[in-house]
């Protein structure tokens, strides 16, 4: 029998997680859904550069911890860990940033699109001792990605409903 490498994420504290996804509902329109589509790496890049700067001490850091992006028959599922809901909606709404500008352009090529492009959101506020991750023979992903990660050891029980 083989020993498997275990591991669970790091953090117990409040975070937030942001599901958004796109589906392409009329795929020989390109012209009216790709401008959607490649909208979304710019707005990683940003969001992963103002981390990498807040953890140098070069501001103040924007509460995006990590993302993974998801792809399935509906379209591309980005899923986003932030340290909370109120982190995402400042970064949603300022207008200094890539996404304020992004959605108001969704917005307008919206109106003559047809519908060519459809998008999706989810958020989900997350309080502390309400996430439990295990990760068997896995490079960090999920909420290890966004957290660290630690070992875990022998039979593992499941952290939730349980106490400390």
């Amino acid at each position: 029998m083989s020993m498997h490498e275990s591991h669970t994420h790091d953090d117990d504290g409040d975070l937030a997680v942001f599901l958004i996804g796109l589906r392409v509902n009329r795929p020989w329109r390109p012209d009216l859904w790709m401008p959607t589509f490649a909208a979304m790496a710019p707005m990683l890049t940003e969001l992963y550069t103002a981390k990498a700067a807040a953890e140098r001490g070069e501001g103040a850091h924007p509460g995006f911890l990590s993302h993974r992006t998801l792809v399935g028959l509906g379209g591309p599922t980005l899923v986003q860990y932030w340290r909370s809901v109120d982190d995402i909606y400042a970064y949603a709404h300022d207008p200094d940033r890539a996404h304020r500008p992004a959605w108001l352009q969704f917005y307008r090529r919206g109106k003559g699109s047809g519908g060519a492009v459809g998008i999706w959101h989810e958020t989900y506020a997350v309080p502390a001792g309400g996430a439990e991750s295990l990760y068997v023979d896995m490079p960090l992903t999920g909420l290890a990605a966004a957290f660290g990660r630690h070992e875990t050891s022998g039979r593992r029980q499941a952290r939730l409903g349980r106490a400390a």
